[in-house]
């Protein structure tokens, strides 16, 4: 079998893979402060549930990161994955300008990654951004192991800042 006949397994980062609730005070806070939020990235402890999860997906599949991260947060972003033992995989970030929704700019990525490769699964811990992928076909595990805070809610919905 071919790498590029492997099934995808597409992975969110935020409340998905890394625990970003040390730093969602930065979002409680007006103006928020976006520079602090994603500057305390690299400082996110693993979800367990979540890693537990994409190593065991790296098994069958292809991994792919896709994240409202924005492209400014890569060279960090892709650190974070290597010290915490998670598969290679391509990492798909939102434009630093690019203020869309995530249900949107996530969307976008998965209907193009799907249009020649079976996408097995999508983990992701926003609802809406679940919702809507659910609603296009996909297959979508919830990553509902923690409790986002409502700034973080805010921010992912209504700013297409992560």
């Amino acid at each position: 079998m071919t790498r590029n006949s492997r099934p995808l397994a597409v992975f969110d980062l935020d409340g998905t893979l890394a625990d970003s609730g040390h730093r969602q005070h930065f979002l409680e806070r007006k103006p928020r402060d976006w520079s602090a939020f994603f500057a305390a990235a690299p400082q996110d402890p693993p979800l367990a549930e979540g890693v537990e999860l994409c190593q065991e997906a790296a098994r069958e599949c292809e991994v792919m990161y896709l994240t409202g991260r924005p492209e400014r947060c890569r060279r960090d972003t892709v650190a974070w994955l290597v010290e915490q033992g998670l598969p290679e995989g391509r990492i798909f970030m939102r434009r630093n300008d690019d203020r869309r929704p995530a249900r949107h700019t996530k969307l976008e990525i998965l209907r193009r990654l799907g249009g020649d490769r079976e996408i097995r699964m999508l983990v992701d811990d926003d609802e809406l951004v679940c919702d809507a992928a659910e609603r296009a076909g996909f297959t979508v595990v919830r990553a509902r192991w923690t409790d986002a805070s409502e700034a973080l809610k805010d921010a992912q919905e209504n700013q297409g800042r992560t």
